[in-house]
């Protein structure tokens, strides 16, 4: 509870947390759109401007489908369910319905064939007289407690599923609260009903995973928040060899009872293929691996890379597992723990893989901006993948890779924009906190940083990122002693993160305890011998010390090494006593030349 109290005592009254978008009400069996110069009435009317335009039953009912569902694959199997049912069809009936739609449309081009996946209405689609977010019931989805026999990360992926297909779901049922700070207040010991009243929501999901000799059993329990009440439970049985489909089940029932009128075509089954087997195996294997990378330690972030690498050889098309696998490449990079040549190797080759990365895997798009910005120095095509992802809802790897493009262009106003939006959504995020304290610190900005990290350090002492920012900034604005003790204790329980090593060499240099930073300093040198160290802060280490030469040959190495920190360190108030020397304006002179060419290429 002393967690909760910590929390509480600092965000209570000041900090609203928001709900992602997630849709419009279902107000009608048959809402109204407008797309592309068409109007789709309720009645089933399409006109073109103030023209009729006439449409066929079948075609009818299949615009319905992809107009629900703008945006989003729609397999064949799903359009024919919802237009013929359990009726059986010839298997070019879909292809032909879809053929004559597209001709009713005609000349617009609004629905895209997705090569062996399905159909996807790709323009602007507006709900007529939708109802407002606001109207959805807020929903948490708490990481479901596993017990003696479970696997430990299916609880949390079978929590993180489901709130994935809650919110991809068209129309929205309820609108389903951000992932970081459920889960950090789950960890807090906290009961069900005071986890919703911390997020302010209506109902919160929760349950326990059980081993049985055959099967894994899943009770799950919908809490209503505002008095307590147990609104409903379900128990949901799987074979043990079919785990993977145990969150589509809890899906599926949950729909049902949210009363939405039956399952949405989003829950609908996907067809099996041929190796129906090695699929499954190929979805457990990544939902372990998700678990495991995500714990941002060393060596589990390197068996989760091994087990996205299987889970791709054994089902190609497992989209989800791409994903992970580039923003484990990125993280990767950003803690120390991959080089960045190898880590945008993979990434190339991953997405190389999809047909058309901005349809099937949109959520990509910033790590290839990322690789484009640091590795490649190419700045236009690192804004055009960040442009085209730009309606990307919050998720914790999108808004860390684009504060971080904000931050390495020295856009400081824009990333602080962006974080202090995502902790409006995500509030109890402690890396979103971290994040806007190193922000403000890198603006110049030192009294908002210093008042934001000891929020942070309050909210969240004992995490990773509250304890690396917290060091560096209280070393840095004359408090080295308490920075000293948290670089020591996060060094002291992260031996392999070399950031956090650096960070202390940096407190202790600022404490005049030299001798002991020239040792850190010099276990790095060697370290980077044997393996890819990250070099960016240790540049402040050695101006701390006063070794202004060492500081310029570290931070060059660090822009050879298509460092991602490197541009922030140009910026970093801690290297200000070397800013200005002929060799750091040389450093500065690239990313003003990457700016120079992106304005020209605009201007073109």
């Amino acid at each position: 509870m002393d967690s909760y109290k910590q929390l509480s005592s600092v965000l209570s009254g000041s900090e609203e947390p928001g709900s992602p978008a997630t849709g419009v009400d279902r107000r009608s069996e048959h809402p109204g759109f407008t797309f592309c110069g068409f109007r789709l009435e309720t009645d089933g009317t399409l006109l073109r401007g103030s023209v009729p335009v006439h449409l066929p039953p079948k075609e009818l009912a299949a615009l319905r489908v992809l107009l629900a569902h703008a945006g989003q694959i729609v397999t064949p199997l799903q359009l024919r369910q919802a237009l013929w049912g359990g009726v059986h069809v010839s298997a070019d009936s879909v292809p032909k319905c879809v053929s004559a739609l597209r001709a009713c449309l005609e000349p617009e081009e609004c629905i895209q064939t997705v090569y062996k996946r399905g159909y996807r209405f790709s323009a602007d689609v507006h709900r007529n007289g939708g109802a407002p977010k606001e109207t959805l019931p807020r929903l948490a989805i708490l990481p479901f407690t596993t017990e003696w026999g479970v696997p430990e990360h299916l609880g949390s992926a079978i929590a993180e599923e489901t709130m994935a297909r809650f919110s991809s779901a068209r129309p929205a049922m309820v609108a389903v609260l951000a992932q970081d700070s459920v889960f950090t207040l789950a960890r807090c010991d906290l009961t069900a009903q005071q986890v919703g009243e911390k997020l302010h929501t209506d109902m919160v999901l929760t349950g326990t995973l059980r081993s049985l000799p055959a099967h894994f059993r899943l009770r799950a329990e919908m809490i209503r928040v505002v008095d307590g009440t147990q609104i409903w439970v379900e128990d949901v049985l799987v074979e043990r060899s079919r785990i993977s489909g145990l969150e589509a089940e809890l899906f599926s029932r949950l729909v049902f009872r949210l009363n939405s009128g039956g399952l949405s075509i989003s829950a609908a089954a996907e067809p099996e293929a041929e190796n129906s087997s090695q699929q499954r195996e190929a979805h457990e294997i990544y939902q372990r691996a998700h678990h495991e990378w995500q714990t941002l330690q060393r060596h589990r972030m390197q068996d989760g890379l091994q087990h996205l690498l299987r889970a791709t050889e054994l089902d190609p098309s497992l989209i989800g597992a791409r994903v992970d696998l580039v923003n484990l490449c990125v993280a990767q990079t950003f803690y120390g723990f991959m080089s960045p040549a190898v880590a945008s190797e993979i990434v190339r080759r991953t997405t190389n893989a999809i047909p058309d990365v901005a349809v099937q895997a949109e959520t990509i798009l910033p790590a290839l901006g990322w690789v484009s910005f640091h590795v490649d120095h190419d700045l236009p095509a690192a804004i055009r993948s960040f442009s085209l992802s730009a309606h990307l809802p919050h998720d914790p790897w999108i808004t860390r890779t684009r504060t971080m493009f904000a931050l390495s262009r020295h856009r400081f106003g824009e990333a602080i924009e962006v974080l202090q939006a995502a902790i409006r959504i995500d509030p109890y995020a402690p890396w979103l906190h971290a994040r806007l304290a190193w922000a403000l610190h890198l603006a110049g900005e030192a009294d908002a940083s210093m008042e934001q990290v000891r929020k942070t350090l309050t909210l969240f002492p004992e995490h990773g990122g509250a304890n690396l920012y917290g060091s560096l900034i209280l070393a840095f604005n004359g408090e080295a002693a308490q920075g000293t003790v948290l670089a020591h204790d996060l060094a002291q329980r992260l031996p392999y993160f070399d950031l956090a090593t650096a960070v202390h060499a940096y407190a202790l240099a600022c404490s005049e305890r030299k001798d002991e930073a020239h040792t850190i300093l010099e276990r790095l040198q060697w370290l980077s011998r044997e393996r890819f160290v990250l070099g960016s802060f240790t540049p402040s280490v050695w101006v701390a010390l006063g070794d202004y030469a060492s500081a310029l040959s570290s931070l060059q190495s660090a822009a050879e090494t298509r460092c991602p920190w490197f541009f922030q360190m140009l910026a970093d108030p801690r290297l200000k006593p070397i800013s200005g020397m002929p060799e750091f304006e040389q450093m500065r002179a690239i990313l003003t030349g990457m700016e120079a060419e992106a304005a020209g290429n605009a201007a073109h």
